[in-house]
């Protein structure tokens, strides 16, 4: 079975008050695009093209208005509601009827990856389909995440959530791929000591099975969790950066559809015309006149 996708992006957005007050996070724009786009990019970029997105009920219409059901960039996406923020594991619940049995890509709506290499780590792993693969990073403070551990041939051997004494410098990112047991994992799993269903203790489940595996992001792959006022910052000076250095935007979902072959070059110039008066639909008619 082809691998489906989920974007969580509901929970309440507390740590970026009162900016999320009235706005969801995944909504606010990191430098020229939505939030939202750079995780929906990822998924997209994996060949993933049925993609669940869980929201908030009061921040729903506004997603579905930004992104609809897909069908302009070549994709089906689906559309359920967070009752209310029990945890990362959660949404395995309610993605269940959504995966129907399938393996599946989840991904935070607030975590940007960008970079040659980590695109190279994806296709690597895409293609396997049985047990789990979460995604390491070199961290300074890695007592803020997630933080996993390896023995000496680089096998994992445990997972904490965010401890005082952490174990190595790497932590778990918000990127996992999952088996069609994930659903019927996640039930499994009690609160935790601040109410929420942990994605650490999903990931442990599969560890204690032998069937968890995990690939480290090198020098070559740049994260962010845009989840803090300073962290939203230093994501929009990257995005910035990196588009000024190459001449050319990043995670942008209408170029990747196109270069995937899901859209044509007059699909994306339908896509740009609305936005010409941008500097992102000038690049969207660039890239389409350039492939005429």
């Amino acid at each position: 079975m082809k691998r489906k996708g989920i974007i969580l992006a509901g929970g309440n957005g507390t740590r970026l008050y009162p900016s999320t007050v009235s706005v969801s996070k995944q909504l606010m724009p990191v430098y020229d695009k939505p939030m939202i786009y750079y995780p929906l990019s990822v998924l997209m970029s994996a060949g993933i093209q049925d993609i669940l997105i869980i929201t908030t009920e009061q921040d729903q219409a506004a997603f579905q208005h930004l992104l609809g059901d897909g069908l302009k960039l070549g994709i089906n996406i689906e559309w359920t509601i967070q009752p209310s923020p029990d945890g990362i594991a959660q949404a395995l619940i309610l993605a269940e009827d959504f995966l129907n049995g399938a393996p599946c890509a989840l991904i935070l709506g607030d975590n940007l990856f960008f970079g040659s290499e980590f695109e190279a780590t994806l296709e690597a792993v895409r293609g396997s389909n049985l047990g789990a693969t979460i995604f390491g990073y070199h961290v300074n403070k890695p007592e803020a995440y997630g933080v996993v551990e390896f023995d000496n041939d680089g096998k994992v051997i445990s997972i904490e959530e965010k401890p005082d004494n952490p174990k190595s410098k790497y932590a778990v990112t918000g990127l996992y791929l999952y088996d069609g047991k994930a659903p019927a994992y996640a039930k499994t799993i009690k609160p935790s000591g601040r109410g929420e269903l942990e994605i650490t203790t999903l990931n442990q489940i599969y560890l204690e099975r032998g069937e968890l595996t995990c690939a480290l992001l090198g020098s070559g792959t740049s994260w962010l969790d845009t989840g803090t006022h300073r962290s939203l910052l230093q994501a929009a000076q990257f995005v910035s950066v990196m588009q000024e250095r190459q001449g050319r935007r990043i995670c942008c979902p209408e170029v990747i559809a196109f270069k995937q072959g899901w859209i044509s070059s007059c699909d994306i110039k339908a896509l740009a015309k609305p936005l010409k008066n941008s500097g992102y639909g000038e690049f969207l008619l660039k890239i389409a006149n350039e492939a005429d």
